[in-house]
């Protein structure tokens, strides 16, 4: 299934003619390995471990109904359809790690990053998975560790 997805995305961005001209992304695409499959993906774990240590951003990137009904208070909130016109919120120096619920969403904002020659990884277990791994003590370690990389 994940390579079907991968797939199809790759055939619907390659589809658009001002897409495909995108240089980025064709050498993206043209160098696509093993190593690259492994290095797109983020799993909420590792997200955790690069947020603690300040080395990556998490971005929501829900519609904004579904960001104003629940989701992590630590992320961006850029809505997918709204990616192009906010690249700028986004820091030049950290991993950018997209998420939506699962990981559709969230896979095309990382292929569109990429395009655009940021860093970007997707959440394999979605907003979630991400969940799951903020229960309880996680929740609270995690968010003192964050306060105080934040001072």
């Amino acid at each position: 299934m994940k390579q079907f997805t991968f797939a199809l995305l790759t055939m619907l961005l390659l589809s658009n003619p001002s897409v495909a001209s995108d240089q980025l992304l064709e050498e993206y695409v043209k160098n696509y390995d093993y190593d690259a499959r492994l290095e797109m993906k983020a799993s909420s774990k590792k997200l955790l471990d690069l947020l603690e240590d300040g080395k990556a951003v998490l971005v929501d990137i829900r519609f904004k109904e579904e960001q104003q009904a629940w989701g992590p208070s630590f992320a961006l909130q850029i809505p997918l359809n709204e990616l192009p016109s906010r690249l700028n919120e986004l820091p030049k120096d950290k991993i950018i790690v997209t998420a939506c619920p699962h990981k559709d969403r969230a896979i095309i904002a990382m292929t569109y990053l990429r395009s655009k020659g940021i860093k970007a990884k997707y959440l394999t277990d979605g907003l979630i998975g991400l969940a799951e791994n903020l229960r309880g003590d996680d929740a609270l370690y995690f968010l003192q560790l964050m306060e105080e990389n934040k001072q």
